[in-house]
């Protein structure tokens, strides 16, 4: 297997591993993960209008994606726990598709990249909307969650082709 294809978190008998990171350099890192909840448009446009009787739904997961990004390595199992110097969620809607973008970005100096603490944040802000709305819509469907960039580490600078 080529040392591009290898998977890091198994050591060479195939066990689970967190990775070793102590001798990477620290560097400035960054990444953007993406979300889409895909809802009635009625769901919708209750959230823009304020109706919500839960109160101001995208602000609640707005703060439930960057609290989930400080908690990514209780909940994913190697992840190293990363001393996080910003996270930024932000959600759009879209009322031609009946949806909500999420876009979460965050940013470190560290060993170790972000990408699993963006995905995170993107996809636990769409869950909360989804657990804020369901009794008005079971239906919504959480799609397209995905690493949209990568900056620094050894390995660069990665961008989704589009």
């Amino acid at each position: 297997m080529s040392k591009e294809l290898e998977l890091t978190h198994l050591d060479a008998k195939g066990q689970a591993r967190m990775v070793d990171v102590s001798e990477k350099d620290n560097t400035a890192r960054e990444a953007r993960a993406m979300a889409v909840i895909k809802m009635l448009p009625e769901t919708l446009q209750m959230i823009l209008e304020g109706k919500h009787k839960k109160g101001d739904v995208m602000a609640t997961a707005r703060i439930a994606g960057i609290m989930a990004a400080k908690r990514t390595p209780d909940l994913i199992p190697m992840c190293h726990p990363l001393m996080l110097t910003s996270v930024k969620v932000e959600l759009i809607p879209d009322e031609e598709k009946s949806c909500v973008e999420i876009y979460a970005t965050c940013k470190l100096v560290g060993q170790t990249g972000v990408e699993m603490e963006a995905l995170t944040a993107a996809s636990t802000a769409a869950l909360t909307l989804y657990d804020m709305c369901k009794a008005v819509d079971k239906g919504m469907v959480i799609d397209q969650v995905q690493l949209l960039e990568k900056k620094g580490g050894k390995s660069g600078h990665w961008k989704k082709e589009t």
